[in-house]
């Protein structure tokens, strides 16, 4: 069993940056593959970045590559989604998933078997 509390969402200029963090319980996080998605109002949940237990490797969405950095603490349980240069089309609820099964491919939310609430990001123009 994995909880997940997001938090550090807001309101911020374009251009602005934020920095979520994804605090996890449970004794499976450090083996977990953890991701951060999105989902804008009528629209889809979408992929943003994921990243492996180790932190080895992360994969990122065209639309957020060499702007987001996803990293992760296990010692802290924590995941954390920096997000730099934002854009007003960045808007929206950000939350936190983790897997604790195995896939060939983390970037749809069926491959992630616990969830978080969400947060809140909102990116003026």
């Amino acid at each position: 069993q994995v909880q997940l509390v997001e938090s550090g969402g807001g309101l911020v200029q374009a251009g602005g940056s934020l920095r979520l963090s994804c605090a996890a319980s449970g004794r499976t996080f450090s083996s977990a593959v953890m991701g951060w998605f999105r989902q804008a109002p009528g629209k889809e949940r979408e992929f943003v970045a994921t990243i492996t237990w180790s932190g080895g490797s992360t994969y990122y969405t065209d639309s957020v590559k060499g702007r987001f950095t996803i990293s992760r603490d296990n010692a802290k349980s924590t995941v954390y989604l920096q997000m730099n240069s934002l854009k007003p089309e960045d808007t929206a609820v950000y939350y936190c998933a983790a897997s604790t099964n195995y896939y060939l491919d983390y970037r749809f939310p069926g491959a992630y078997n616990y969830w978080g609430q969400g947060t809140q990001v909102t990116v003026s123009s």
